[in-house]
């Protein structure tokens, strides 16, 4: 057992793993699939470390099949995966979807419930088509919605009796301007309007999934690693509840039916005017989300002097952690922290759909000995844990970033790897692109095989 206590997890909990289309499909131009905002943002220059793309990413879209084998060898009943908008509508505009997108997200879905393993879909997962970004600014043109809906209709009459858990978005709260938005401008009054239409979007589409197929759950997923004050100096505690309400901000306006009191002052200090359409405020009041879902990587430190970054985040360092190579504090006490502080605010199920250690393999022998990643997760693990036995938390499941190898959205490395099976490529694109297990495939199947 990896557990010093006897009481483990759920009988009923959810083991996964989680990916996004851009960094596992690859085939980025095949089957009839149209450019996305990413394909093309990842073209300019500088962008991406040495101008490195997904377009082959680790071709899950060819080896799904091999891949989906290896997490049910390991005893997930969960995959979290996202679908790609422009396989199914290559420009947004069209009519009806592409049969050939459609069929393979079908043959994936049918390939996971031959093995017992629940899809877990994020409807979109910081894409959208660059023809919608080119032709009407993405997110900041109500046209959007519109496009958006047909999506998720064409989705839910297709997958309705074979998938029950559908996520709206992804990571609403750190997303920004044309990469994730498809807006061309980054200010607030463009950033807020275009958040607007996506919180519109959501309750439309949990409206559209309640109906269409009764029982299944819709969540959206928020990056919510923790936050802490510095000290406890009053103005660094007040930093901290105004930089934590701008992550609370979007999961407050989508769980609990409609904007927060502080969303005013908010505005005012940005100068930011919404426009509203008649009914928009009921959508938001009638058709919250039925769990939070949340991705769980590190904690930072906030005080009085602390800069925000561009997405509104606090990177300050805490001096009593360490960090992995790329400088990501390690905090397995605050998962259950962040845990205790959504389940109270919400009093909603809980997921945690991210989470992992991005390192630097070193793969001898068709192997990995990855140690340090079982440690991180044996530590992170008994927290879950506590805050589900001791806590109380309602925490329905763990999906992992990444068990297989994929390619790191910001920059396109391969080198940052979290998974408990390693791909043979490299960051210039070389390599087989074979699966080997790494020493934590062995580990993690017993944790699950033993709950």
């Amino acid at each position: 057992m990896y557990f010093k206590d006897s009481k483990g997890f759920p009988s009923d909990f959810l083991w996964g793993s989680a990916s996004a289309a851009y960094q596992v499909e690859g085939a980025w131009d095949s089957d009839g699939k149209g450019v996305s905002n990413w394909d093309k943002f990842v073209r300019i220059p500088g962008k991406t470390f040495k101008g490195t793309t997904g377009d082959k990413a680790v071709d899950h879209y060819n080896r799904y099949k091999e891949d989906v084998a290896l997490m049910a060898e390991m005893g997930f009943n969960v995959y979290r995966f996202s679908i790609c908008w422009t396989r199914i509508f290559p420009t947004g505009e069209e009519a009806e979807g592409n049969e050939l997108g459609l069929k393979f997200y079908e043959n994936v879905i049918d390939e996971l419930l031959k093995y017992h393993i629940e899809p877990l879909i994020t409807i979109c997962h910081d894409e959208i088509p660059a023809y919608l970004a080119d032709h009407y600014d993405g997110w900041s043109s109500r046209h959007t919605i519109n496009c958006y809906l047909k999506l998720c209709k064409t989705l839910f009459e297709r997958f309705k009796g074979k998938v029950k858990y559908w996520l709206t978005f992804n990571e609403l709260n750190v997303v920004k301007g044309y990469a994730q938005m498809g807006t061309h401008k980054i200010d607030s009054q463009t950033h807020y309007q275009a958040m607007h239409h996506v919180f519109v979007a959501s309750s439309l589409a949990t409206k559209m999934a309640h109906e269409m197929m009764p029982g299944c759950m819709v969540g959206t997923m928020y990056a919510m690693s923790g936050l802490y004050p510095l000290t406890c100096k009053p103005e660094d505690m007040m930093a901290h509840m105004n930089t934590r309400r701008l992550s609370y901000f979007y999961a407050d306006t989508m769980v609990t039916g409609g904007y927060p009191y502080y969303a005013q002052a908010l505005f005012e200090k940005e100068g930011v005017v919404l426009v509203k359409e008649p009914g928009d405020d009921d959508l938001l009041k009638e058709y919250p989300l039925d769990f939070i879902t949340f991705s769980y990587y590190r904690t930072t430190t906030v005080n009085a002097n602390t800069k925000l970054n561009i997405i509104g985040l606090a990177m300050d360092l805490n001096p009593y952690l360490e960090a992995t190579p790329w400088g990501w504090p390690i905090d397995p006490v605050g998962l259950r922290y962040v845990m205790n502080e959504l389940y109270d605010r919400y009093k909603k199920p809980i997921m945690i759909v991210e989470n992992g250690m991005g390192e630097i393999d070193h793969f001898e022998d068709d192997t990995v000995i990855d140690d340090y990643r079982i440690r991180y997760l044996k530590d992170h693990f008994k927290n879950m844990k506590d805050a589900i036995n001791i806590d109380h938390v309602d925490c329905i499941g763990y999906t992992m970033w990444g068990a297989i190898d994929l390619v790191s959205l910001s920059t396109g490395e391969m080198k940052k790897r979290y998974g408990f099976v390693y791909v043979d490529k490299n960051d210039d694109g070389s390599g087989t692109y074979n699966r080997y297990k790494k020493k934590s495939f062995d580990w993690m199947k017993e944790v699950i095989a033993t709950n």
